[in-house]
């Protein structure tokens, strides 16, 4: 039989995903575990059936599904924060209203290694990354690393397959004041390099979940501008990381590699104007960056580029 008490609660924020929603609900009721669980929707306003169909798995399901609402938008940053708040379980899995879990003993897996060693604060498993026209990938593409500086480099951990310590969750939050930082286009990356600097990762070498890469969402977007600012936001929060956690360590690769970043999207969009001002405000910042053979390389390709266009 089990126990009363909530041991984990899945956090599902949604907006607009009244296509989807259903599809995530329903891979977390199919979870088989030994302890009791429980899903707390966070539903922003939507404009379409999100919040008709939220409702209708909690009439069905009153003792699993809750929802979290307001009558106004609050946005995706405060809608987290709600929904995490409002959640009773031991441990916090993240699952996005557009996103599912695709392994029935995801939760019970993960909680066993949780429980198992009190020194690991948060799990996390691979995930296949589906777009639009249903063309997939795993993500990671390499090695499940967990170290500090490895995540540094590139977060291996997808929200819809983590589960982590709620107490921790919660210091997060108190310490890193995320809310006060509008420059981070994200909230993931800021907490789990947090659980990396703190406590210890674990990872489990399976998909165990789906992300959705939708062609309009605050991590990918048409615009190339955009993306260069989305990408620009994850270097800076690991250079803020870097320095409170790691003395600067990899301050010179991570500038380096925000650099590349931003020049490789510019190699294939805008103009050469605008990619000379990228790579002029990024020496002047770090006059390291005007040794970075890369960015000459890309330049390179730039004017190429630009000349295949013209004549095709």
């Amino acid at each position: 039989m089990q126990s009363p008490e909530v041991v984990v609660s899945v956090v599902m924020t949604t907006y607009n995903h009244e296509a989807f929603l259903a599809e995530a609900i329903e891979s977390v009721l199919r979870q088989r575990t030994t302890f009791r669980y429980e899903i707390v929707i966070g539903e922003d306003c939507s404009t379409d059936r999100t919040l008709e169909l939220a409702q209708r798995y909690a009439a069905n399901h009153p003792d699993i599904v809750r929802i979290v609402r307001s009558e106004r938008n609050v946005g995706w940053r405060a809608n987290y924060r709600r929904t995490i708040a409002a959640a009773k379980g031991r441990y916090i899995a993240l699952l996005d209203g557009d996103d599912m879990f695709i392994d029935d003993d995801k939760l019970q897996r993960q909680v066993e290694l949780l429980e198992a060693d009190s020194t690991v604060g948060m799990c996390y498993t691979r995930s296949i990354r589906r777009d639009e026209r249903g063309n997939e990938t795993i993500y990671p593409e390499g090695p499940c690393h967990t170290s500090f500086d490895e995540m540094l480099r590139r977060n291996p951990a997808e929200n819809c397959t983590v589960v982590a310590r709620r107490d921790l969750v919660e210091q997060y939050y108190s310490e890193i004041r995320p809310d006060l930082h509008d420059e981070w286009l994200t909230d993931d990356l800021p907490m789990w390099l947090w659980f990396a600097a703190t406590s210890r990762y674990a990872a489990i070498d399976k998909p165990m979940a789906v992300h959705r890469v939708l062609t309009y969402s605050v991590s990918h977007s048409p615009d190339y501008r955009r993306k260069i600012a989305f990408c620009d936001s994850l270097s800076e929060i690991s250079l803020w990381y870097d320095e409170r956690y790691n003395s600067c360590r990899l301050r010179r690769e991570l500038l380096r590699s925000k650099q590349n970043t931003a020049l490789w999207v510019l190699s294939y969009n805008g103009s050469v104007g605008e990619y000379l001002r990228r790579w002029w405000s990024d020496v002047r910042r770090s006059p390291r960056l005007m040794f970075n053979i890369a960015s000459y390389g890309l330049f390179v390709k730039k004017v190429a580029w630009r000349m295949w266009r013209k004549q095709s």
